[in-house]
């Protein structure tokens, strides 16, 4: 049952200088600053308001709400002031702000902390510097598979990108397999037709001096696959994972494994230690929001416990040294968790969003999230802005690069390196940290 709001604070402000960050859920939830008189960022069908905001919860018109943070500046000089989750990683309160006329009414459902500073990215910056997070390590180069070739990628993309790389003398240290090895969610020691060997791509990534890396989504199980099929008790019930638009996902409902299941984590721990024993040791698990769903689990343990004791598992899985980068995870409940976080919506080949939901793959809202979670980067981890995509057929390609490089973040690249044009090479060395020959 949700809990009411209660009043936090009424706060005098002017109307029109006045600015109000939001944060969202998770990676892909709209998050960042908005004057009073703006319309905030809201799901625009119901399936987007599962996969990509926070499954439940509404924010009645005219209101702004922030998930576990929401920062206010007045706008007439007083300091900003910060409401935030006491305790991030197990209770996410919703924060509200209703603005009537020169007043902002704020309320919360859960119990939050008031912090105040000289600005909003500022204020937040000091809050998250205040959790005492470990400072995380650098960032590796990668070339990731996805943004060109989606789930139709072959083991012969891999290698011919590979020689690529060699040949254009990219400085990529990752060359990570994205969506599309697979036979199916939930079956990710099963190939597709289109890979011969998971681990025989990982002993030619790593023979030409790079590091193997590797796609899952660790808490999704296709309904159709031989995991579902085999054991429906390890599947969380009374549940629903989210609708997956075809063409770019799956296409069909979608099942959550119960990682609280001691069976279903110890399969789920098998397949990361597996892929450890092939050469992987780079991890992106995405579409982790599946993880801290609502539903009946095998223990007794709340969603966001369950999901945290799940990427716990993983960690253990793969070991300390291993890279793990999170994406589509719920943001406050995985501090502590990653070493690098995807912090807004995917980006794509064009500028708009699909309905202008911010939530979904675009530059404009990939750019408008990633600048408003910059106070993340270096503090709860590497933030990650999605990759650079510098192929010519890419739209506004220079204005999404020069995102990318502004946030001294994880840089990737995603192109099919040799449709690469002499300002694409140009770019993605650069980006990556390589000389500009």
């Amino acid at each position: 049952m949700p809990h009411p709001f209660t009043p936090l604070a009424s706060v005098p402000v002017d109307p029109l200088r006045a600015r109000v960050h939001e944060e969202g859920w998770q990676s892909w939830s709209p998050s960042g600053t908005y004057a009073l008189g703006d319309k905030p960022y809201r799901p625009t069908n119901d399936n987007w308001a599962t996969v990509c905001y926070r499954p439940g919860v509404t924010v009645p018109e005219g209101a702004f709400q922030g998930e576990g943070l929401l920062a206010l500046d007045p706008g007439d000089g007083s300091p900003v002031r910060l409401w935030a989750a006491t305790d991030p990683t197990r209770e996410v309160p919703s924060i509200r702000l209703v603005a009537e006329g020169s007043v902002a009414e704020v309320l919360a459902d859960g119990p939050v902390k008031e912090f105040t500073g000289t600005g909003i990215q500022s204020v937040l910056a000091e809050w998250a510097a205040e959790l005492g997070v470990r400072t995380p390590r650098p960032a590796p180069t990668v070339w990731c598979s996805w943004y060109e070739y989606f789930t139709g990628v072959t083991e012969d993309d891999i290698h011919e990108n590979l020689r690529a790389m060699d040949t254009l003398d990219l400085p990529v240290d990752v060359v990570q397999i994205d969506d599309g090895y697979q036979k199916a969610l939930g079956d990710w020691l099963t190939l597709s037709g289109r890979f011969r060997s998971r681990a025989g791509i990982a002993d030619a990534i790593r023979a030409r001096g790079r590091r193997a890396g590797i796609w899952t989504a660790p808490f999704l199980v296709d309904p159709a696959s031989d995991l579902a099929a085999e054991h429906p008790d390890w599947l969380v019930e009374d549940l629903d994972g989210g609708f997956l638009h075809a063409g770019r996902n799956w296409g069909h409902d979608l099942c959550v494994l119960d990682t609280t299941h001691p069976e279903a984590a110890r399969y789920l721990a098998s397949v990361f230690r597996t892929l450890v024993s092939e050469g992987y040791d780079y991890f992106k698990v995405d579409f982790l929001y599946a993880g801290a769903l609502e539903g009946v689990r095998h223990s007794a343990a709340d969603a966001l416990t369950a999901y945290r004791s799940g990427i716990e598992l993983i960690r253990e899985a793969i070991g300390e040294d291993a890279y793990l980068l999170g994406c589509g995870a719920p943001v406050l409940p995985s501090i502590g968790l990653f070493d690098a976080m995807r912090v807004s919506p995917d980006t794509a080949p064009h500028r708009r969003s699909e309905a202008d939901d911010y939530s979904q793959p675009g530059q404009d809202p990939a750019e408008f999230t990633g600048a408003g979670r910059q106070w993340q980067h270096g503090r709860l981890w590497v933030n990650d802005p999605d990759c650079l995509m510098a192929r010519p057929a890419v739209e506004t390609r220079e204005r999404w690069a020069a995102h990318v490089e502004a946030t001294g973040g994880l840089m990737a690249s995603s192109d099919r390196l040799l449709s690469l044009d002499p300002w694409g090479v140009e770019t993605t060395r650069r980006l990556l940290g390589g000389d500009v020959r």
